[in-house]
């Protein structure tokens, strides 16, 4: 027999903690990010207390098995098992983690799952902890999570001419349509060569010109979804960059 409190409880929930603050006295509230569920707000009660069998295991960039009961806005965490550990994210590293996860506390609403990106999500973490190209994974993350969440990230065709994008022209690149050949444009984009965009498109980030290029684009195009909220781990980058 299936009872009330049955149809509100998950269990073992594939998830990552992307951020967690004190409540109360003893408990955290934690904002963790499943695969089958989407991003979610659960109350660890009694996580910080010395003995707590929480304590120490809802730690960000670990695979994690998360058990929950509720079906409000904010559920009471039953259970969370660690699932073997990812390398640890270390210095410029640990920031670019700190990103994702702002990027998903900001951008993913609430109850909405994306299994793909999910899985996107757990390749970036390990990428990032093996020494992979910082700058070529964020963007591919940036660029990955916007299609998921269905804002069109149109790189391989001139929208207004609907033909392939040729490397060796110009294109300026207009929010909420595409790249458009640079005379056919208005003059609020983000200008850019054919090359970067086949790059972009490819995922391919080796060159200066693409690395400079594609980065005042995705920057663009996320301030353009974020609205009004700040991303608070890219000016962290930024300061680092300037070092």
């Amino acid at each position: 027999m299936v009872t009330q409190s049955d149809k509100f409880r998950q269990d073992q929930q594939p998830a990552f903690v992307l951020h967690s603050y004190p409540f109360r006295e003893t408990s955290l509230i934690v904002e963790a990010y499943s695969r089958d569920h989407g991003r979610v707000a659960l109350v660890a009660r009694g996580a910080r207390r010395p003995k707590s069998s929480l304590r120490g295991v809802l730690l960000p960039f670990q695979p994690l098995l998360l058990s929950w009961t509720g079906r409000r806005e904010l559920r009471t965490l039953t259970h969370a098992e660690w699932q073997g550990a990812y390398a640890p994210l270390k210095g410029r590293a640990l920031i670019c983690g700190f990103y994702l996860n702002e990027l998903l506390l900001k951008l993913l609403p609430r109850d909405d799952p994306h299994e793909r990106l999910f899985a996107i999500y757990q390749g970036t973490l390990a990428a990032l902890g093996g020494g992979a190209d910082q700058f070529a994974l964020l963007r591919r993350f940036e660029i990955e999570l916007l299609r998921e969440l269905g804002y069109a990230v149109i790189l391989d065709r001139d929208v207004e001419r609907d033909e392939p994008v040729a490397r060796e022209r110009s294109y300026v690149y207009v929010i909420e349509r595409g790249p458009v050949r640079g005379g056919d444009a208005p003059r609020n984009g983000v200008e850019l060569s054919g090359q970067t965009l086949i790059d972009m498109q490819s995922g391919i980030f080796a060159s200066a010109v693409t690395q400079q290029q594609s980065r005042a684009l995705m920057r663009t195009l996320i301030n353009h979804y974020l609205v009004d909220q700040v991303l608070h781990t890219r000016q962290l980058l930024r300061d680092l960059q300037d070092l």
